[in-house]
């Protein structure tokens, strides 16, 4: 990823936000071992601001799609406020294996990080924070399902983990998909975030295309070309 390719990669910019559509494999920001990361790339991203922008929220290293940036301090601010509040509605596209029980459902399970020596992953416990999610089956393939899914909440790898809860991992799952290690990427993609920033305008909607490599799985389900692209309300 070059700083011109991110910049091109933009959704949605205003003066105090940007939504870019994140690639998949990419991390948000450097882990302790540093590494090719997205924010050692937000200086591309000044579009005539003394600084860069900042993380809003995060999204997994192998998620694609909407990801918020404020434009600075007062911005992330606000941004922040709307997060922790739970007035930003996210939509995420999930490719699964098999199928769920029903049409639709919501999943109430309480999450906490369970870290052992050979790392850390999340796990269902009652005690843990409360995590909830809304989905619906939006189509069906040979063995696949295409899941909308909607976090009430905003727990780590929450999606990921409810998913597997349900019967139903997500492709390309590494850690909470069945063994052996899957040999495609993650099909998960964080399709639409709508935002209520302004009080006397209406929220801000942006969607974000699905990334080639989720579209076979996509179009088997049911997805078709046009209903596949994106744009900014």
């Amino acid at each position: 990823m070059t700083p011109e390719a991110l910049a091109a990669r933009v959704l949605y910019r205003d003066g105090l936000m940007l939504v870019i559509d994140k690639p998949a494999g990419l991390p948000v920001h450097g882990g302790p071992g540093g590494g090719p990361n997205l924010e050692a790339l937000f200086d591309a991203l000044r579009f005539g601001l003394p600084h860069p922008p900042a993380l809003a929220h995060r999204l997994d290293r192998d998620t694609s799609g909407c990801l918020v940036l404020g434009r600075h301090r007062k911005a992330l601010s606000k941004l922040g406020k709307l997060f922790q509040e739970g007035r930003v509605e996210k939509t995420y596209w999930a490719v699964v294996a098999g199928k769920p029980p029903a049409e639709s459902g919501r999943i109430d399970q309480a999450l906490r990080k369970l870290t052992r020596k050979t790392g850390w992953r999340m796990v269902a416990d009652p005690a843990g924070q409360t995590a909830v999610t809304d989905w619906r089956l939006r189509g069906t393939g040979d063995g696949i399902a295409w899941l909308e899914l909607s976090p009430r909440t905003g727990r780590t790898h929450q999606v990921r983990v409810h998913c597997a809860l349900m019967g139903c991992p997500i492709l390309g799952d590494p850690v909470y998909g069945p063994a052996p290690a899957p040999t495609v990427p993650l099909h998960l993609h964080a399709r639409a975030v709508v935002l209520p920033l302004y009080p006397k305008r209406d929220p801000i909607a942006v969607t974000a295309a699905p990334p080639d490599h989720m579209r076979a799985a996509l179009a088997a389900c049911g997805l078709s070309e046009s209903e596949a692209g994106a744009g900014a309300a």
